[in-house]
């Protein structure tokens, strides 16, 4: 008979297997936007995009995974535990990154955006 335990952990492992998977197409697609998109700005978001949704879910796939691995013994929790917080700080300190770099872009006024239809920060940069 199957217990509620044997149920939790292949839901658990099959989220985890989702997670990963997800992540891969989302890499996928942020590489493919990389290429595709014209500008700066649009280029900045699919890698964004990609760093995000490409890593960050994986690697809670990876913790969730982890959990119901029985074969990993007691480190399963430490390779979770590892993954979920680097998750954390990835989801924290990759779209301040981007914005730092678009600002910095923005002001050493390095990148045009064509077509521009407003500026509200430099008037001069759309025109």
């Amino acid at each position: 008979m199957i217990s509620v335990l044997d149920i939790v952990e292949l839901i658990l492992k099959f989220v985890g297997l989702g997670l990963i998977i997800l992540g891969g197409f989302a890499s996928l697609i942020s590489a493919i936007g990389f290429h595709r998109f014209r500008n700066f700005y649009l280029r900045l978001h699919a890698t964004t995009i990609g760093t995000i949704w490409g890593c960050v879910y994986p690697l809670i796939g990876i913790s969730l995974l982890s959990i119901t691995l029985n074969d990993l013994g007691a480190s399963r929790w430490f390779i979770a535990g590892a993954s979920f917080i680097t998750a954390l700080i990835i989801l924290i300190l990759a779209p301040a990154g981007s914005h730092a770099i678009a600002r910095a872009i923005h002001k050493s006024k390095t990148a045009r955006v064509q077509p521009c239809i407003a500026d509200l920060l430099d008037k001069d940069l759309c025109g």
